[in-house]
């Protein structure tokens, strides 16, 4: 067995290794890698030829975390791991969005990278050493890959960066992001940050990658000692040289004139495909002699060299005249209009539309009972905050089903998320839903999404500390060549055809969130700056044109938006406000129609009450004060008659405390039974707290002082006691025998002596 094992060091000391050559070694790759008890294993399988006619790199990346790893048992009926969750998923596109671009242009064999989180300790974090292990698996396979890479968290905390931080050192930071790259440029990023300037998320990208750079080293070191820094050979494309270079010729021309045309999506899309199918026609025309298979191959190949044509001359278009697809200028935005509140039922709703895409939001507000629960391997909290984003095939005039929801559902929806979470106070009582509804999709529709959502808030009246917007950018640079472009509020077909797609989201005062992919080599800082810097003044005109439509939260929630009221309880009345088996709690409820929930946070109980109307909030806040009221000597209290006796009876004054209310103290006039004054068990009655016994804690009750008194009233004379005469002179105390000796003169004694023994025992 030639077990082979790595290691290098991040910044702060900590050591991670990655071993092959032990686990899984029919994969073509596998490694094992090591931080701390963290352990996760990635392997990766390549077909060995293209499925015929893929035109595409056929990647699939799955990353998923046992909960064996952490100690657990899953959830549910079945107690075993099923679908990837949001989490794993998310982490899956952060592997692939770093993989993807470096496998070869030429290379269609369906590649399979799984990558595995077998242990854990609950303090690394693993998702960000996953993108690490694939990356080795790959080194440590023959299969074509321009790597290696490597992904780091970087986050800032206490104005330092540190890299792949802990779960508790990551709660004190106010950026988060995820970034991979080979040794020489930056692939991917995604994270989100409190508002931080545009040189501070600079600043955090060269800190990640200095720390990637030794990571790429150490595969790239594995390679050569497993010797697969020699690729396998391939063959999954049949190239025609003659016929690309016809086709360029014959349609590079048309192509550059429909762009500088300035069409809209589909007319484009139409104009294209004319000229695509002209020169299919032409084809087949000046070569009648091929036979049908031949001419079905060549066919696909045009289809192949026409797109590059077409990638070319939007490419040239913009670098030489600075014209887009639909004739903007590299900084201009689309046309912006936006809605408030189009619909009546929700809570609060939106339209933003930005050239040919367009969000519906809609925001739902909700008590805790709604907030979602992440039962996670390692983690297990709740969520008071989600965003959903669906991407219907409509919004694209595509004609085929919807189905479930998809990865780019997900990985779009939580950057949304990530921009506008910031800004919801952390103690808002309500729990927020925000669901995106893209019903048209031209380019950036998540961005669309965010400002579709800032609207929804507002118009739902969520007090947010400032609204978001988003944009996306994108980049034109060829090879070797020093001229590039940088795209404001990018098109469908500039990111399809383009270099970057860089979204960023972000309020007055800083950035929020953002996501960038890289297509090409050689991304200098200063392109990234000039990227941002830009971004940042689209993203202005953005807000300026949404506040035009809604400036600031509405001041007042909608009449049909549940209320929801919130009381501070001392700690140890929370028992006492749940009561046995949830009966009190749950009786209130049912009393009033009101949502209750309670929970302890920080020492204290957080009650929080909600119904449709005032009325039934009052009513439950009432009961729920008078259970964690504390009873006051004058105060005058509502209660009920819980049990009669021949000298009172007992009143429960306040929730689980009952008091005597005496019979002297019924009424002014003297009664000789409880019933003469017409009270009975069940009966409301007022009355006043007038003495709590300082020894025993009872209470004692007055009904008759709240009775006006009879103008004819006499009060008893109280009864007078006789004087005390006065005591006789007993003379000198003897002195007390002690108990063991009076027992034994009494044991000693017979009946009749015992009179006469106590008697000398008392002289």
């Amino acid at each position: 067995m030639n077990v082979i094992t790595k290691k290098v060091s991040l910044p702060d000391g900590r050591e991670i290794s990655i071993e092959t050559g032990k686990l899984a070694k029919q994969a073509d790759g596998a490694v094992m890698l090591t931080m701390g008890n963290t352990m996760l294993l990635a392997t990766v399988c390549a077909a060995k030829d293209a499925v015929p006619g893929t035109d595409f790199m056929p990647l699939q990346v799955e990353y998923r975390e046992k909960y064996a790893a952490a100690g657990r048992f899953p959830g549910g009926f079945t107690k075993r791991e099923g679908k990837a969750s949001d989490e794993e998923i998310l982490t899956c596109r952060l592997v692939d969005r770093a993989l993807r671009p470096l496998f070869p242009s030429n290379y269609h064999a369906e590649v399979y990278v799984n990558v595995t989180l077998f242990s854990a300790d609950g303090v690394d974090m693993p998702d960000a050493l996953a993108g690490f292990a694939a990356s080795a698996a790959l080194a440590a396979s023959d299969i074509p890959f321009d790597g290696p890479i490597s992904e780091v968290r970087v986050a800032r905390i206490n104005g330092e960066f540190v890299i792949n931080p802990t779960f508790e050192q990551l709660k004190e930071a106010d950026m988060d992001l995820m970034v991979g790259a080979t040794e020489e440029n930056i692939m991917m990023v995604e994270g989100e940050m409190k508002e931080v300037s545009e040189q501070d998320l600079l600043e955090a990208l060269k800190a990640a990658h200095e720390a990637i750079k030794p990571q790429c080293r150490v595969q790239k070191e594995l390679m050569k000692e497993l010797g697969t820094d020699v690729k396998r050979e391939y063959c999954h494309e049949i190239n025609d040289d003659e016929l690309r270079e016809d086709i360029s010729k014959q349609c590079f021309q048309k192509c550059y004139d429909i762009t500088k045309q300035g069409l809209d999506k589909h007319a484009r899309a139409a104009a294209f495909e004319a000229v695509r199918e002209e020169d299919k026609v032409s084809y087949l025309a000046a070569h009648a002699e091929l036979s049908e298979d031949e001419l079905s191959e060549k066919n696909a190949l045009i289809d192949r060299y026409y797109h590059d044509v077409e990638r070319d001359a939007m490419r040239r278009c913009v670098l030489d005249e600075g014209i887009r697809l639909d004739g903007r200028q590299t900084t201009d935005i689309r046309p912006i209009w936006c809605e408030a509140s189009p619909l009546p039922g929700p809570h609060g709703s939106a339209i933003f539309t930005r050239g040919e895409t367009q969000a519906l939001a809609t925001c739902t507000l909700g008590t805790k009972l709604d907030e979602k629960l992440v039962d996670g391997a390692l983690e297990r909290y709740y969520m008071k905050f989600l965003l959903h984003y669906n991407f219907p095939p409509f919004s694209t005039g595509e004609a085929k089903a919807q189905r479930g929801v998809g990865r780019r559902e997900i990985g779009h929806g939580h950057l949304a998320w990530r921009g506008l979470k910031g800004q919801i106070p952390a103690d808002y009582p309500y729990t927020v839903r925000i669901v995106s509804d893209v019903l048209e999709s031209n380019g950036s529709s998540s961005m669309a999404t965010t400002c579709a959502g800032t609207l929804a808030l507002m118009d739902a009246g969520v007090p947010m500390a400032n609204p978001v917007a988003g944009i996306a950018m994108g980049l034109i640079k060829n090879p070797g060549e020093d001229k590039y472009a940088v795209l404001s509020d990018i098109l469908g077909d500039e990111d399809h055809l383009g270099d970057m797609d860089f979204k960023t989201t972000g309020t007055k005062n800083g950035l929020t969130a953002t996501q960038m992919d890289i297509k090409c080599d050689g991304l200098s800082y200063e392109i990234l700056e000039k990227a941002l810097m830009q971004a940042k003044a689209g993203r202005e005109h953005i807000m300026g044109e949404m506040m035009k439509t809604i400036s600031e939260p509405r001041a007042e929630l909608k009449p049909h938006v549940p209320r929801i009221e919130q009381i501070i309880i001392p700690k140890e009345f929370i028992g006492a406000v749940i009561g046995p088996g949830g009966k009190i709690i749950q009786q209130m409820q049912e009393d009033t129609q009101t949502t209750i929930t309670i929970e302890e946070v920080d020492g204290v109980g957080k009650v929080q009450v909600s119904a449709p109307n005032r009325d039934a909030i009052d009513a439950a806040m009432a009961k729920i004060k008078a259970i964690v009221a504390i009873p006051e000597i004058g105060e005058v209290y509502h209660g009920t008659v819980r049990s009669v006796m021949p000298y009172g009876c007992f009143v429960e004054f306040l929730p689980g405390k009952d008091g005597l209310l005496h019979i002297s103290e019924i009424d002014w006039k003297r009664l000789e039974t409880v019933e003469e004054a017409g009270i009975k068990e069940g009966d409301p009655i007022d009355v006043k707290l007038i003495e709590i016994d300082p020894k025993t804690g009872k209470f004692k009750l007055s009904r008759r002082v709240l009775i006006e008194k009879p103008a004819d009233y006499v009060e008893r004379p109280a009864r007078q006691r006789p004087e005390r005469g006065e005591r006789r002179d007993r003379g000198e105390r003897r002195q007390r025998p002690e108990r063991r000796e009076v027992r034994n003169e009494a044991e000693g004694a017979t009946s009749a002596d015992v009179p006469s023994a106590l008697d000398d025992m008392l002289k």
